[in-house]
């Protein structure tokens, strides 16, 4: 079988590698085309027709000075598609793009199945009008996605959350506790441990590090370290953070979370990595901080929560600290009863694992490719 992946960003080149991998175990004579990055490349063993860092823009204003560039990567995907006509053509989130290329896809009869659905049940809710119409399956990694579809008359099948794998793997594979603290230069083996973890784009450290850095510091009993991204430089974070002594660690974000009391982490995938290791947290997300910013989220978001632990259970487990909502002594009086024995952090940790039960063990990559592969060898 001929198959076309599409991933706009690193996230999805991972996802999508790994299924990648999961329908080669299924079809010995699979053939891949795809869109996306260094991940999808080692899986397929070719290169992208087009890398994913030339589709990855973030703003308003980036989209608008790239758009010529949009539209030309966006012509050279509908090319592709056309002249190689695979059998299935797989989309990875990515929805201003891949939704466009679903549309183009369909009209030339060429099957297209999703895997990780757009946020839509959180904003641009109308988009599920191009899904129903354009997306032939949906394979979801967010349990409540699926009653979300059923009220627009939409079937979606809930497949497994990939985190939880590689969360497994992760603690699974930890270095003690001393040689994690020695490794990553925190001298003061004893103290007790604070996570950071302000995102991994420049604008969400700038917005969220300094307040973090300064609720942090009301506990002078505790130290605290900062889970860097990769993509980030050092200088970055020391810039913003006007801190010379400031603790970063790089590419050990699970170790840091497992031996932290707890942590304060920005809003997004990170707020359910760290549900999934067990460290309590209070959720952050600093904009630019004025009410009017809030209200206005408000209105557009669809939902009662933001953070996923939140949305999964469908209660509010973790503390959601976000825009003018996000200031120091909020974050801090949040904080301060998850750092000792109490009964929030206890609620918490009860809510973690209801959390976890809800996800399942299905590993998402490997029951979408199968899903993927039995229906096109069934199809007439």
């Amino acid at each position: 079988m001929k198959y076309m992946l599409v991933a706009g960003e690193a996230s999805g080149d991972l996802h999508a590698s790994n299924v990648i991998e999961s329908i080669k175990k299924l079809d010995a004579e699979a053939e891949f085309r795809f869109i996306g990055g260094d991940l999808m490349s080692k899986a397929a063993r070719n290169s992208p027709d087009i890398h994913y860092d030339k589709l990855n823009v973030m703003g308003f204003s980036e989209v608008i000075r790239k758009l010529p560039e949009i539209l030309s990567n966006l012509k050279a995907a509908k090319r592709i598609i056309r002249e190689y006509m695979p059998d299935i053509l797989i989309l990875v989130d990515y929805p201003g793009f891949n939704l466009k290329l679903a549309k183009y896809a369909h009209k030339l009869g060429v099957r297209v199945d999703y895997f990780i659905s757009p946020k839509v049940w959180a904003w641009k809710e109308w988009r599920v009008k191009s899904i129903k119409k354009y997306v032939d399956n949906m394979y979801s990694i967010l349990p409540f996605e699926e009653n979300f579809y059923s009220k627009h008359n939409y079937k979606v099948k809930y497949v497994g959350n990939p985190s939880v794998q590689e969360i497994d793997y992760a603690l699974g594979h930890l270095p003690p506790r001393k040689h994690f603290m020695e490794r990553q230069g925190l001298q003061d083996i004893e103290k007790p441990m604070i996570a950071l973890l302000p995102g991994s784009r420049k604008g969400e450290i700038r917005n969220n590090l300094p307040i973090m850095i300064e609720a942090v510091k009301r506990f002078p009993g505790f130290q605290f370290a900062v889970a860097a991204a990769p993509a980030i430089p050092e200088k970055f974070y020391r810039e913003v953070a006007q801190d010379p002594g400031l603790q970063l660690v790089f590419g050990a974000t699970p170790s840091l979370l497992k031996y932290s009391m707890a942590a304060l982490v920005t809003s997004g995938t990170a707020t359910l990595e760290t549900a999934l290791i067990g460290t309590p947290q209070v959720v952050c997300y600093r904009a630019n901080g004025l009410k009017i910013s809030y209200k206005i989220m408000e209105k557009l978001l669809k939902v009662k929560y933001v953070s996923l632990p939140n949305l999964i259970v469908n209660n509010s487990i973790v503390p959601e600290m976000l825009v003018h909502n996000c200031t120091v002594e909020k974050v801090a009086r949040e904080l301060s009863p998850l750092l000792q024995p109490s009964p929030k952090r206890e609620w918490q940790i009860n809510g973690y694992r209801n959390m976890r039960r809800r996800l399942g063990n299905s590993v998402a990559s490997d029951y979408a490719a199968e899903l993927i592969v039995d229906s096109l060898i069934k199809a007439p």
